[in-house]
C-alpha cells in the first residue's frame, strides 16, 4: 500500500502538535527561545513527576478579542485532566494571571503574593501611607507584596530587551509557583532557583528605593531653594 506524501506530513502534523501539548511552556507566541523553553520544561516536569500537579505557561502575544484573561484560561483548562495550574501573560493587553483547577490547589501557593505589584514590605508599607483612604485599605496596600513578576515586568527596558524582561518576569514567577507547590508537597525540586528570584526582586527594590531617596532630596532640595528665594 502506498502512502502519499500528504498523509504523511498530515501524521507528523498531528504527531508533533501532540508532543506541543505535552510541554509545560504550553504556547509561546512571544519568546521563541529554546533556552526558555529548555529551563520551563525541566522544572515543569521535576514538579509533576514529584507532587503529580502539572504547572502549565502561557504566553499570548494577545487574548482572543471580547475575552478576558481569566475566560480564556479556562476554556483552555478544558483540555487538561490532571490537576493543572496555568500562569498566562497577554503581552499586547498587558495581563498575567494564574489559574488552579481544581480550585483545593490554590492552597499550595498563594495567588495574591505572586501576582502582587509590589516586591518589598517597606515598598507596600510606602504605597500604603500614600494611597490608602482609611485603616482597612492600609492594612490591605500593606499586607500585599512579595510580587514575582510583576515588579520585573513594570521595569522600563529599551525594545531590544523587552524578551529578555519577559522571559525573566515569567520564569521568575513560573519558579516561585512550583516551589511554593513543592514546599507545600513535602518535596525539594532539584531544578528550584532558590536564591535566584531573591536576586532579580533585589534588583528592583534597589531601584525602588534609590527614587524614594531621590525623590525626598529633590524635595527638600526645592523647599530650601524656596525658602532661600524668600529670605533674599
Amino acid at each position: 500500500m502506498k502512502i502519499s506524501r500528504g498523509l504523511i506530513a498530515l501524521i507528523l502534523t498531528l504527531f508533533f502538535n501532540a508532543s506541543l501539548s505535552a510541554q509545560y511552556l504550553y504556547k509561546d507566541e512571544v519568546i521563541f527561545n529554546p533556552a526558555f523553553n529548555a529551563e520551563i520544561e525541566k522544572l515543569g516536569l521535576e514538579l509533576y513527576e514529584k507532587t503529580g500537579i502539572s504547572l502549565r505557561l502561557i504566553m499570548l502575544k494577545e487574548l482572543p478579542q471580547g475575552m478576558s484573561i481569566v475566560d480564556y484560561e479556562k476554556e483552555l483548562m478544558k483540555e487538561f485532566s490532571e490537576p493543572t495550574i496555568l500562569l498566562t501573560f497577554s503581552e499586547m493587553n498587558s495581563k498575567v494571571d494564574i489559574l488552579a483547577q481544581p480550585a483545593s490547589l490554590y492552597e499550595y501557593f498563594d495567588k495574591k503574593q505572586i501576582l502582587s505589584p509590589v516586591a518589598s514590605a517597606v515598598q507596600a508599607f510606602v504605597m500604603a501611607v500614600f494611597y490608602s483612604d482609611g485603616f482597612s485599605s492600609f492594612k490591605e496596600i500593606a499586607s500585599s507584596y512579595g510580587g514575582t513578576i510583576i515588579p520585573l515586568l513594570a521595569q522600563k527596558a529599551k525594545d531590544g530587551e523587552l524578551l529578555g524582561k519577559y522571559s525573566g518576569s515569567m520564569f521568575n514567577g513560573y519558579a516561585d509557583i512550583a516551589e511554593q507547590v513543592a514546599k507545600s508537597k513535602g518535596v525539594v525540586l532539584v531544578n528550584a532557583v532558590g536564591s535566584a528570584n531573591q536576586n532579580s526582586i533585589l534588583v528592583v527594590k534597589v531601584l525602588f528605593y534609590g527614587f524614594i531617596l531621590y525623590g525626598i532630596f529633590m524635595y527638600i532640595k526645592r523647599k530650601l531653594f524656596i525658602r532661600g528665594q524668600k529670605i533674599e
